[in-house]
């Protein structure tokens, strides 16, 4: 007569190489989603490290701000330049990292017209915007920004220079003719 005891606890050659499959499947598995966390690793490293906005304005420090997201690639790609160009220059510069997709950061969006990522927003010692960059930046751009930032001198040519006097009366004049046109023609006027 047979041991049915022991012959419970063998396993077929299906169920061997099925569990086989199964192990191997999910290494594969792990291997693949714990590389695909370690891209935001250093986008998260910056994150973690950067200031508020106001702090950063009000340090004496030329900042930057990065507009952001966790999902955009272009981000990731800059992240690591980004951390070494700040190591480069000794932390003489702050990063502000402000996510997109996080509603606290609605006002600074709009304010600086934030309409693609990654966008950098380029600030002297005293707060003052100095200029803007929208697109990824390699080390080396991103260096000679910081560098001309912190020597307060003039921003290299791939980048735009702001020029906020002219920008808010510029805008508030054609806001102006905006609503003078909205007021004459609109078509329950009666004043």
């Amino acid at each position: 007569m047979k041991d049915n005891t022991s012959a419970g606890k063998d396993l077929s050659n299906f169920q061997k190489y099925f569990l086989a499959f199964l192990s191997f499947s999910l290494v594969i598995a792990l291997l693949f989603i714990r590389n695909g966390f370690k891209e935001n690793t250093m986008l998260d490293q910056l994150a973690k490290n950067s200031l508020l906005p106001e702090n950063a304005l009000s340090n004496g420090k030329p900042t930057v701000f990065e507009f952001y997201a966790d999902w955009c690639e272009a981000c990731k790609e800059m992240a690591p330049d980004m951390i070494d160009a700040k190591k480069q220059n000794d932390n003489k510069v702050d990063i502000v990292l402000l996510n997109v997709d996080n509603s606290r950061w609605i006002d600074l969006i709009e304010q600086y017209d934030v309409n693609g990522i990654p966008k950098l927003i380029f600030f002297d010692d005293k707060g003052v915007m100095k200029g803007f960059s929208l697109g990824v930046r390699k080390y080396n751009e991103l260096n000679e920004i910081f560098i001309s930032l912190i020597n307060n001198s003039k921003l290299p040519s791939f980048t735009k220079e702001s020029n906020s006097s002219n920008l808010s009366s510029e805008f508030f004049s054609k806001e102006e003719s905006f609503n003078n046109i909205i007021k004459t023609e609109a078509p329950r006027n009666h004043s």
